[in-house]
């Protein structure tokens, strides 16, 4: 793909990801996306077309409301860059297709879901139920295709109630919400059954680790209830960049 396109499309990619800022903050709080504008969350004070710059604004204006001089997160500039990356990373990887608009939108699903779970653990219908929708229907023109996106659909969100409902009689105590399901479900329309498992084992495996590090450290129990979509989220972005190549090495132990 040309630079230029590359450029554009990543440029493009800092205006979205201030967008997915504006969906991290008001989504869990049932908020509307478009009303009240963009304004300072202490002053409320509405911001100026300038300090909506996606990452530029944030570096201006040294971290800072410009009348109140209250800190605004750094998470908002970090939002924005990744997802500028992202778009340029996927334009520059896919090219002018329909598995690009597949990839970019699965891509900010997973940073809003990311963010939210991670702050609020919930993961909203909102995004969840039409993006599995989404995936499903852009899998009759892109990869994996619609058959692997329809199963991948139905046992994402299926193994996830069923380990939910198992861990519930055995332990009773929940462990996991049908958010995940829900998750996992998208991920398995975008993405596939068989990239849906490895994310689902990388997801358990960070899920774990991390886990047993917050134990380790005093700062957790074994019933301390972890955001699993935060793993899962940073799972299916790894199985979406590389995760074919791992299922091809590994069926190759079958063949």
């Amino acid at each position: 793909m040309p630079d230029a396109l590359v450029l554009v499309a990543g440029l493009f990619g800092l205006a979205v990801g201030s967008f997915l800022n504006v969906c991290i903050y008001r989504l869990p709080l049932g908020q509307s996306l478009a009303f009240p504008p963009s304004h300072c969350m202490t002053c409320g004070r509405r911001l100026r077309w300038f300090e909506n710059v996606p990452v530029v604004a944030w570096l201006a204006l040294g971290g800072r409301c410009r009348t109140c001089r209250s800190r605004i997160a750094a998470v908002y500039p970090l939002v924005e860059a990744f997802t500028g990356v992202m778009f340029a990373w996927a334009a520059w990887q896919y090219g002018p297709s329909w598995l690009l608009v597949s990839r970019l939108l699965f891509g900010c699903m997973l940073v809003a879901l990311f963010f939210i779970d991670l702050h609020h653990q919930i993961l909203p219908n909102s995004i969840t139920i039409p993006g599995a929708a989404v995936g499903l229907l852009l899998s009759l023109v892109a990869p994996p295709g619609w058959i692997p996106s329809l199963v991948g659909l139905v046992a994402g969100g299926l193994v996830l109630v069923i380990v939910a409902e198992l861990y519930l009689r055995l332990r009773h105590v929940e462990g996991l919400g049908l958010g995940d399901a829900k998750m996992l479900a998208l991920i398995g329309a975008f993405l596939g059954w068989k990239l849906m498992v490895l994310t689902l084992a990388v997801g358990a495996l960070l899920g774990s680790g991390v886990g047993l590090g917050l134990i380790a450290v005093g700062r957790g129990g074994m019933k301390s209830r972890l955001p699993f979509g935060t793993f899962l989220a940073v799972a299916a972005m790894l199985a979406a960049a590389i995760g074919e190549p791992i299922v091809q090495w590994y069926s190759g132990f079958y063949r």
